[in-house]
């Protein structure tokens, strides 16, 4: 177990998330070799799309595995001008987690969720790391990072 599956492992531990933190020995860094390994369909998974403001403040943009982000939509919802999309190292800096393993809770950021994301009753998301997913519902993905709901898919 990687040390940042171990942090999201001991985040869901302490919070008491409904969920299960799945480590698998093939990549999950794409939404199809991510389907794969969890023997799900790509329109089971989340991506989650960081993005930087302006000011410099993260943004998570929840969306569906077979969906793209709109960055325009996303400053729009957000009241901003239109965000960046994060490199890798600011990925890390900003959320504590290294690119393809990003989770859509458990760190510091705005998080915006696509309606068609709260269509599924459960989604597979980012688990620390891109060889590990989080099986969870969609309430409870919402409950625990606030995002607000909000069209932001192209």
């Amino acid at each position: 177990m990687t040390e940042y599956e171990q942090k999201i492992k001991e985040y869901m531990y302490e919070k008491g998330v409904q969920g299960e933190h799945l480590i698998f020995e093939q990549s999950c860094h794409s939404v199809e070799a991510a389907a794969k390994a969890a023997n799900a369909t790509p329109e089971d998974l989340v991506k989650n799309i960081c993005l930087v403001t302006g000011d410099g403040r993260l943004v998570i943009a929840v969306v569906k595995g077979e969906d793209r982000v709109s960055r325009k939509r996303v400053g729009k919802a957000l009241g901003v001008a239109t965000p960046k999309i994060a490199n890798p190292d600011e990925i890390l800096a900003k959320s504590g987690y290294p690119v393809g393993g990003v989770p859509s809770f458990g760190f510091e950021g705005r998080f915006l969720i696509d309606p068609r994301v709260m269509e599924k009753d459960l989604v597979y998301t980012g688990g620390g790391s891109d060889r590990s997913l989080i099986r969870i519902t969609t309430q409870e993905l919402q409950k625990l990072n606030g995002g607000l709901v909000v069209r932001i898919r192209k």
